[in-house]
């Protein structure tokens, strides 16, 4: 039976907090998951970017026509009671969150240097001005 609740779908819901899956690791503002502060420097932009209890190597970066793609895996398991007790309830969730940013066309994976320490992912871009074009003459051939 769900009964009205302003909190969430029923009041047992709310009282056991199930189901997880609304506050879980799908969404981006979840629990600090993958927030983001942008910090523009004199040469560089720096992404400061919350990845808690995400390992270094569950956390990809890619650069892909001028956007930075960065995806981060989480397997989280949580166990309500002990070996001796039969569960009344434990919950496991496995999901990938990930965020895209416009760096431009002229920055190469090269430039961008990333590190994680202590539940923050920190992304340096350089800021890379765009030379411009030349303008190239081109000459059309006139025949006869």
């Amino acid at each position: 039976m769900l009964m009205p609740s302003i909190f969430g779908e029923s009041l047992i819901d709310d009282f056991f907090d199930y189901p997880k899956e609304k506050y879980s690791f799908r969404t981006s503002n979840a629990n600090g998951l993958m927030k983001t502060d942008i910090k523009e420097k004199k040469d560089a932009f720096e992404l400061s970017i919350a990845v808690p209890g995400v390992k270094k190597e569950d956390i990809t970066a890619e650069l892909t026509d001028g956007y930075l793609n960065i995806s981060a895996t989480s397997k989280q398991e949580s166990n309500d009671s002990d070996e001796e007790h039969r569960y009344i309830r434990r919950e496991r969730y496995y999901g990938t969150c990930s965020r895209s940013f416009y760096v431009g066309e002229d920055v190469t994976e090269n430039d961008i240097k990333a590190k994680v320490e202590d539940g923050i992912l920190t992304v340096t871009i350089p800021k890379i001005e765009k030379k411009p074009e030349e303008p190239q003459k081109r000459l059309v051939t006139i025949e006869g």
